[in-house]
């Protein structure tokens, strides 16, 4: 198995939007929906046991997944294979990726959504989510399945920061927020 230590940093600010469990964090007395979303917009957040910020290690992973997919790379010796299927098999983001902002530093960004979530379906909301201006981090990966060569992840990778993305408003949604750059892997086997 190898491991790959990806050095990464932000290009565009980087906004999460994770679901907030009722059931851990139940509405107050005659509390509306708004109140309710002003009190607990952090809570849309990834935090570590330290309350830093985290880009969960499955977003990672899916955003490789999906660049690996795009970038519809064959592979040598087989016909018409290409590494999507051993991408997504054979990689892993082993944990979530501190990015150095604590939670009592987080910024919020307001922006008005569709009530239901579902674009273009009418009725639009306020709605607050965190907001990160810069960030860097170390995402470890495992590399679990021989067939993936060393360049060809670190060529996923890299298009999965430009245009994949991370979080809420990505590029592989639409939108802008969530662009990182890779600033340097470090490779080694165990």
């Amino acid at each position: 198995m190898r491991i790959c230590l990806v050095s990464m940093q932000s290009v565009t600010p980087y906004s999460q939007s994770k679901i907030v469990d009722p059931e851990v964090f139940p509405k107050k007395e005659k509390e509306g929906a708004e109140e309710y979303d002003k009190r607990l917009w952090k809570e849309k957040s990834t935090f570590n046991s330290d309350d830093v910020v985290c880009i969960p290690a499955m977003a990672l992973k899916m955003a490789v997944d999906e660049a690996v997919k795009r970038l519809n790379i064959g592979i040598a010796g087989r016909g018409k294979s290409t590494y999507t299927k051993f991408f997504v098999a054979g990689q892993i983001c082993e944990g979530d990726v501190p990015i150095g902002v604590h939670r009592k530093d987080l910024e919020q960004i307001t922006i008005w959504a569709n009530a239901d979530g579902v674009r273009g379906s009418g009725k639009r909301v306020k709605r607050r989510f965190p907001y990160v201006q810069q960030w860097v981090g170390i995402a470890r990966f495992a590399i679990l399945d021989e067939v993936i060569p060393n360049a060809v992840f670190e060529k996923a990778v890299i298009e999965a920061g430009r245009l994949i993305g991370i979080g809420r408003f990505r590029p592989e949604k639409g939108g802008f927020l969530g662009r990182f750059t890779v600033s340097g892997f470090e490779w080694s086997e165990v």
